[in-house]
């Protein structure tokens, strides 16, 4: 053997040695070290839902357990909860929605919790009583199971786990509470937000969403109120709203948005004792306010409102129902007045209703009848804007996009009169200065007419616009708008200016 042969199997020898030494390092001491670690960390959770020890399939952590049932007994009685569906719900004393919120918290807890020391390791039923757990003031019961590396076992009978804790009183010095757990004899202390998750009646557990509808799922609303009542509908949900009953008008798609908002925004303040119950449906047979709101995908909502004497004082109670849920509560006497609305409230300060990408044509009328009227058309083949008169010529493209942008949110500082009989005391009439917006075919969109300033308020102009209401617009959104030659046609001569 020469002397380079002398060195290779000098270093192969070393590279066992070092691998073996490294194996022995895994292996023998942090292998198990880490299975120490991993079983000190389990036996510290208050809710150990895994064994000591117990490994994911590749031989690391185990995964976190997904709870699936929850059992929890305070004084008032128990209450269950269940993982239907991905969502939990109350199913024992009562069936209804769990509230999402409180659950999510509890469900952290039992994720996180941890006891903050051993005070008993074999506790007599002295010691049991003096820390509230010989009757625990509450038991709470848990149950889940362990995904497997694909995130399935739900059914799967070996990845089932369960653990009871019980929560005695609070100790007076730090705030924590004495702590037990099913099979295990110990007495322990834990953080004391733990009996603040935990020690909740039924009522404190349930969905206090009252009004479950969202402006932007809603094809119809037919409400009816102490006052007034209302139909508004659309065709599909990109459709704007407008309003059916008691008059046809564009409804404002704002105050709609702002009116199912506030409806939905009402909590339960409470719910019914069971002897109350037989009363407050009885009221609700005549409600003050009822409507129903007709979503795109689902049953109806159906909502119905009143206010009655109970318990020596007036209050206020809610029923919504809807596919196979409902939901009977107190809420704030301000609901009644939510629906409460006249066909004014709706109304659209919008100046003009019209839709951008429909636009082919802009005509411009002059502010005097010596001016020249100015129109702009949309090339079919090129997309492009060309001025086709007073003279002809490439348009300014961003100068029109624009105009069109500033003409689409024009909105009306404040409303006057409805229809009136005789607009030209508004200085409008059939012709004189505005804008004139058409399709493809010559029909026109939207027209805005702009009259004389409002007496007494100099910054302002009367205005027409698409509905039937004088408009009262700033001086100052018109003036900005690029109604000149000059501003809208490339090239044009500078004496060309203001229509």
């Amino acid at each position: 053997m020469n002397a380079q042969q002398k060195n290779l199997v000098t270093l192969l020898a070393a590279a066992l040695v070092a691998g073996g030494l490294g194996l022995y390092a895994y292996f023998g001491v942090m292998r198990p070290e880490q299975k120490e670690a991993q079983r000190k960390a389990a036996e510290e959770k208050v809710f150990a839902l895994q064994t000591p020890g117990e490994t994911g399939t590749d031989g690391g952590a185990a995964p976190e357990p997904v709870f699936t049932w929850l059992s929890v007994e305070v004084a008032q009685g128990k209450t269950v909860m269940e993982l239907k569906d991905g969502t939990w719900r109350i199913t024992s004393p009562i069936s209804v929605r769990a509230d999402k919120n409180e659950v999510s918290t509890l469900l952290s807890q039992l994720s996180v919790a941890k006891f903050k020391a051993t005070l008993e390791e074999n506790p007599t039923d002295a010691d049991l009583e003096r820390y509230g757990l010989k009757q625990p003031r509450g038991t709470m019961t848990a149950r889940a199971y362990v995904p497997d590396a694909q995130g399935g076992g739900a059914d799967d009978p070996s990845r089932q786990r369960s653990t009871t804790v019980y929560l005695g009183v609070e100790n007076n010095f730090d705030g924590s509470v004495y702590v037990r757990r099913e099979g295990d004899p110990r007495v322990y202390s834990a953080q004391g937000g733990l009996r603040f998750v935990l020690l909740k009646h039924t009522n404190e557990w349930r969905d206090r969403v009252v009004f479950p509808v969202e402006e932007s799922s809603l094809l119809r609303i037919e409400a009816k109120a102490r006052k007034n009542a209302f139909t508004l509908e659309r065709a599909t949900t990109e459709k704007p709203w407008k309003l059916v009953q008691p008059v046809e008008m564009r409804a404002a798609a704002d105050q709609v948005k702002k009116m199912v908002s506030t409806l939905e925004g009402y909590r339960a303040l409470g719910f019914p004792e069971p002897k109350q119950e037989e009363k407050v449906r009885q009221a609700l047979e005549k409600p003050m306010v009822q409507a129903t709101f007709v979503r795109k995908i689902g049953g109806p909502v159906r909502v119905r409102i009143t206010e009655l004497e109970l318990d020596g004082g007036k209050q206020v109670f809610a029923l919504s129902e809807w596919d196979s849920e409902s939901i009977l509560s107190q809420v704030d006497s301000l609901a009644l007045n939510v629906l409460d609305l006249e066909p004014k409230d709706f109304k659209d300060r919008k100046a003009l209703a019209f839709t951008i990408g429909d636009v082919a044509r802009i005509v411009i009328h002059p502010a005097t009848p010596t001016g020249e009227t100015i129109s702009i058309v949309q090339a079919p083949d090129t997309g492009k804007w060309e001025v086709a008169s007073p003279l002809v010529g490439n348009a300014k493209q961003f100068k029109v996009a624009s105009l069109l942008g500033s003409l689409e949110k024009l909105e009306a500082a404040a409303l006057g009169e409805s229809n009136p009989k005789n607009w030209g005391k508004y200085g409008i009439g059939t012709t004189g200065h505005g804008v004139t917006l058409q399709d493809a075919q010559g029909q026109e969109l939207a027209r805005l007419r702009l009259g004389t300033e409002v007496k007494g308020n100099p910054r302002r102009l009367w205005a027409r616009g698409s509905s039937e209401d004088v408009l009262e617009l700033n001086k100052s959104a018109i003036d900005a708008l690029p109604l000149a030659l000059t501003e809208l046609m490339d090239g044009a001569p500078a004496a060309a200016g203001t229509p």
